[in-house]
């Protein structure tokens, strides 16, 4: 059984301008080699390597040997227990704003 993913520690993750644009790189076009991400942005390869090993740590992304090559690609567990999590928070409040309502109603 896969272990629940930390939203807090994807959301560090892609807190950094960078990690968030490789990740939508991913999304948009699948699985992708680290030399083919690092091509895609002005830093240098070690640092993209860096972001990728952040995002990696993270578990918002998975890496698979290739021969020479690591190739990257979104965990979509990971984004699946985000919206998760998000879908939680957004029903909290929900019912937050609901008591409100009601209590409002039962003033007029």
């Amino acid at each position: 059984m896969d272990a629940v993913i930390d939203a807090g520690s994807v959301f560090v993750a892609l807190a950094e301008r960078t990690r968030f644009a490789i990740t939508e790189l991913l999304a948009a076009r699948g699985p992708m080699s680290a030399g083919t991400i690092s091509a895609e942005f002005a830093a240098s390869a070690p640092a993209i390597s860096q972001h990728l090993k952040v995002l990696r740590e993270a578990a918002v992304v998975h890496v698979e040997r290739r021969g020479q090559s690591r190739v990257y690609r979104i965990n979509e567990k990971a984004i699946g227990d985000v919206e998760s999590w998000a879908s939680t928070i957004r029903k909290k409040l929900q019912s937050r704003y609901d008591h409100l309502e009601q209590l409002l109603n039962e003033e007029d």
